[in-house]
């Protein structure tokens, strides 16, 4: 299993179609949300992915400040189905929080957050400040995290 950090320019075609193809199948498919997965933050992003047997089991885009918000931000965290429950996830976050801290300087991230996984997010430092709301049908709270550890 390999770890890669890429730039959207960075990202070969066959890596960027695996990504948008897993988004997709979780985002959209498995989680019945119809919208628009392309959104055109990708190419200000970087985009970190684990590859087991040639396919991606694990996403997370990264985004600096300025992209969705003030703040540098995460989102489209995804792990493959067969891989979750068993803290893919929760390496995922902190490589990213890693990467954020580490590479990029920031120290204060803001996401939007699907609301069952608001305890999650919790874990790692980040609080609520929004009440739950709806986004495409699927609740979410926005969540901030003043310091980033490593």
């Amino acid at each position: 299993m390999t770890w890669h950090i890429k730039t959207f320019d960075q990202l070969t075609t066959h890596e960027l179609y695996d990504i948008l193809q897993e988004r997709t199948r979780v985002f959209v498919v498995e989680q019945e949300c119809a919208y628009l997965e392309v959104d055109g933050k990708d190419q200000a992003s970087y985009h970190l992915f684990k590859v087991e047997n040639a396919q991606i089991i694990a996403y997370i885009r990264l985004m600096p400040k300025g992209v969705s918000y003030q703040e540098a931000s995460f989102g489209r965290v995804l792990v493959h189905s067969d891989y979750r429950k068993t803290g893919m996830g929760r390496e995922l976050v902190q490589k990213g929080l890693a990467f954020l801290k580490d590479q990029m300087g920031e120290e204060v991230v803001k996401i939007q957050a699907q609301s069952h996984l608001q305890h999650f997010y919790e874990s790692f430092g980040f609080y609520a400040i929004s009440n739950v709301y709806d986004d495409d049908g699927i609740p979410h709270v926005d969540m901030i995290k003043e310091e980033i550890e490593t």
